[in-house]
C-alpha cells in the first residue's frame, strides 16, 4: 500500500531555520541523547544481557558483558538517530513526536545525519574489535534494516509495517548470544521469535490510542486501516503464538522449571490482558473504554520479567 506524500513541515521548526550551535551546552547534550531514545534502548538491553547468561550457562565475562551493552547502544542510538533525521518531516505534525530534537531545532538535520553514521560506524568497530565480527554484523544488520528496511521502505507503504520491521528489534538477543559463544543455535532463535511475535502486539495497543496521529501524516499503520476490533483479534493471535513459542526452550533442554513456571505465569496473564482488550473493543461501539494502554504497559513488563527468568534459570538447575 502506497502512502501519499505528506505536508511540509511549517517555517519555523526546521532544524535549519534555527541556530542549534547557539543553544546551551547543557541542552544539546540533552538533545543528542534524546535522538538515540534511551528508554527504547533500555528494553534492548534487557533482552540482550540475560540471553548472555543462558548462553554461558552462568555469569559471563562482566567486560564482555559492558563492552557489549556499549555497543548495542550505540548501535540502536544510531538507528533511532537516522530514523528521526528520515521522519522529520512527519515528526513535526504529529503531537507525539512534536518535540524531538530535529523538530524543536535543538540539532539540525545534518548533525544528526552524522551523529547516527558515527554512532553506527563506531558500534560495528566496538564489537568487531572488542567481542567478535559475527556479533559486529548482526549489529550492523539490525541498524540497516531498522533504517532502510523499516523506515525508508515499509513504515509509509504497509500496514505489516511493524510486523517486518520489528525484526531488528529482535536482533540484539542473537547479539547476545553470539557475544558469548562466536555462534548461534536453537536457543537465541527462539527468543528471537518470541521478540518476532511479542512486537505487534506490544507496539498496536500503542498505535490505537495515538491513531489520529498516525492519519495525520499518512503511515498507515494497522489501527489507522483497520477497526479496533480487527487490531484487537490480530493481537490475541500473535499474543497466543507468542507464548507457545516462549514455552519451547524447556522442551528442548535450554531451560528448566523456573523459566517455565515464570513463561506460565506471565503468559497466561498476557493472553487475559490481549483476550479483555478483545472484548473491549467489540463493547466499544456500546459506549465501552477500550482502555488499550494496558496491554502496552503490561508488555513490556512481560518481556522484562521473561528475560529476567532466562538469565536466573541457569543457576537453579
Amino acid at each position: 500500500m502506497c502512502v501519499t506524500a505528506v505536508e511540509s513541515r511549517p517555517a519555523g521548526v526546521s532544524g535549519t531555520d534555527l541556530s542549534p550551535s547557539h543553544r546551551p551546552f547543557g541542552a544539546r547534550v540533552k538533545a543528542f541523547v534524546a535522538l538515540t531514545k534511551p528508554r527504547i534502548i533500555e528494553l534492548l538491553l534487557i533482552t540482550t544481557v540475560p540471553v548472555m547468561f543462558l548462553a554461558e550457562q552462568g555469569v559471563p565475562d562482566l567486560w564482555l558483558v559492558l563492552v557489549t551493552c556499549v555497543g548495542g547502544y550505540l548501535s540502536a542510538g544510531g538507528a533511532n538517530a537516522l530514523n528521526m533525521y528520515i521522519d522529520r518531516d512527519i515528526d513535526a505534525l504529529m503531537d507525539r513526536t512534536s518535540q524531538r530534537p530535529l523538530v524543536t531545532g535543538m540539532v539540525s538535520p545534518r548533525e544528526c545525519l552524522v551523529f547516527g553514521i558515527t554512532l553506527g560506524i563506531v558500534s560495528t568497530l566496538l564489537f568487531g574489535l572488542a567481542v567478535n565480527w559475527l556479533s559486529a554484523w548482526l549489529s550492523l544488520g539490525a541498524l540497516l534494516f531498522y533504517v532502510v528496511v523499516y523506515t525508508m521502505i515499509l513504515k509509509r507503504r504497509t500496514s505489516q509495517n511493524i510486523v517486518w520491521g520489528g525484526i531488528a528489534g529482535c536482533l540484539p538477543v542473537l547479539i547476545g548470544w553470539s557475544s558469548v559463544t562466536n555462534s548461534l543455535s536453537w536457543a537465541p532463535v527462539i527468543l528471537f521469535l518470541v521478540m518476532f511475535f511479542w512486537t505487534p502486539p506490544h507496539y498496536w495497543p500503542l498505535s490505537m490510542k495515538v491513531k489520529e496521529d498516525y492519519a495525520r501524516v499518512g503511515v498507515p499503520m494497522l489501527p489507522v486501516i483497520a477497526s479496533n476490533k480487527v487490531v484487537a483479534r490480530q493481537i490475541v493471535l500473535y499474543s497466543w503464538v507468542m507464548v507457545a513459542v516462549s514455552l519451547l526452550l524447556q522442551p528442548l533442554g535450554y531451560t528448566g522449571w523456573f523459566y517455565t513456571a515464570v513463561a506460565l505465569v506471565t503468559g497466561g496473564w498476557w493472553l487475559w490482558e490481549a483476550h479483555g482488550l478483545q472484548n473491549r473493543a467489540k463493547a466499544e461501539a456500546t459506549g465501552g473504554k477500550l482502555k488499550e494502554m494496558r496491554l502496552f504497559h503490561w508488555s513490556i513488563t512481560y518481556v522484562s520479567l521473561l528475560f529476567v527468568a532466562v538469565a536466573v534459570d541457569p543457576f537453579l538447575r
